[in-house]
């Protein structure tokens, strides 16, 4: 049976057991098959044909390690929000690449509204939060003002599936 497909390309929606295949596994994203098969109470065959169709069709686009910034000594993390004077194309692009190939850009956002871009950024201290504002963002031509804000704590969300 072929998966039906969105009008955004992507797979429909996924079913009961998909969802709580996706949950196991986020819970414990390195759990062999068998350990969530096994969990989940259903055949390891079962489990492993589910996870190579939730990847086939996009739904699961990688495992990835999380690291700990303040581990490796960036302590300090802020948001920089980035406002342009232009919106080329072009210029919208070049940017968008020079701050993903950022050290020490943990992720961008291309967003809409009143700013243009959200940089989460993890750092050092205050003269490297600095250095990547003034050596990184507002060197660019596109760049008309940015807003710095520290960021207290974060927390992750409870994301797209709840959490046992």
């Amino acid at each position: 049976m072929a998966a039906a497909h969105t009008a955004t390309g992507h797979s429909a929606a996924a079913d009961e057991l998909d969802l709580r295949i996706l949950a196991a596994l986020t819970a414990q994203p390195d759990a062999p098959v068998k350990q969530l098969a096994a969990g989940l109470g259903i055949p390891a065959s079962t489990c492993a044909f589910r996870l190579r169709a939730l990847r086939s069709r996009g739904v699961i686009t990688g495992l990835h390690v999380v690291i700990d910034p303040a581990a490796l000594g960036a302590t300090v993390q802020a948001m920089i929000r980035v406002r342009l004077a232009n919106h080329s194309k072009s210029g919208v692009d070049a940017l968008f690449d020079a701050l993903v190939a950022t050290p020490g850009v943990l992720q961008v956002f291309h967003i809409a509204g009143a700013d243009d871009f959200i940089v989460h950024v993890a750092v050092t201290d205050a003269t490297a939060l600095r250095d990547i504002v003034l050596e990184h963002i507002t060197v660019h031509d596109v760049v008309r003002a940015t807003e710095t804000q520290l960021v207290f704590e974060r927390r992750e969300g409870v994301g797209m599936l709840p959490r046992a």
